[in-house]
């Protein structure tokens, strides 16, 4: 468990859970301790001890690949608070989630919002989550490119995702992905940059990184 961003209004804790690595982030309003989690991979007990002293609002999902939602049952019958996710990505989370999210919504928390942008190209119903210059990515982008994807159309897809939703925040913004460390905004716009003005494999998919790519 490791805090990874502080200010006055908020507090992000990382937990890296499961065989995958994969990150749920605690987000924690310092004025009010109010809290939500995003995602919740594996070790439901790790989770629950990390909401401790704080009031549970939401459990937000980026997406419903396995090893994203390994705990979610277990975090929402200890919870009981809303599960909230878009649509295209509710075939296999069992109960039906209480908030159905689309771009441009808001969630509050206490004295901060967060805004939803809706970024299919992981997976159709892939979502992110801002406030201030802070974001929650899940598996839409990674230091060093974007998430992975199983065909050219969805890497393309991902691609108009982050151009159109992610690289029109400021350059300062702070991304918290899926797995593994934050990047800082203005870096990956500047890979993609490189990628953009070399020719690539019009079949691209897959695990691909902005400065490798062919």
């Amino acid at each position: 468990m490791t805090i990874v961003a502080e200010d006055d209004a908020v507090q992000i804790v990382r937990l890296e859970l499961g065989p995958f690595g994969t990150n749920a982030y605690i987000v924690i309003c310092r004025q009010t301790r109010e809290s939500l989690v995003v995602d919740a991979p594996a070790d439901a007990d790790t989770i629950l001890r990390g909401l401790e002293n704080t009031v549970p609002r939401y459990v937000l999902l980026t997406h419903n690949h396995i090893d994203h939602i390994g705990a979610l049952a277990r975090v929402r019958a200890e919870l009981k608070v809303p599960l909230a996710a878009h649509v295209a990505d509710t075939d296999n989370l069992g109960p039906s989630p209480e908030m159905l999210l689309s771009d441009g919504d808001t969630l509050v928390l206490g004295g901060l919002q967060f805004t939803v942008l809706h970024t299919p190209g992981h997976t159709p119903g892939s979502l992110c989550f801002r406030s201030g210059r802070y974001l929650i990515s899940g598996d839409t982008i990674f230091p060093g490119g974007p998430g992975r994807t199983s065909s050219p159309a969805d890497f393309e897809q991902i691609v108009r995702s982050i151009t159109g939703k992610i690289f029109v925040l400021p350059d300062d913004t702070l991304v918290y992905p899926g797995h593994g460390d934050s990047t800082l905004l203005k870096n990956e716009k500047d890979g993609f940059a490189v990628f953009k003005s070399r020719p690539h494999d019009p079949e691209l998919c897959g695990d691909v990184l902005w400065l490798s790519a062919g």
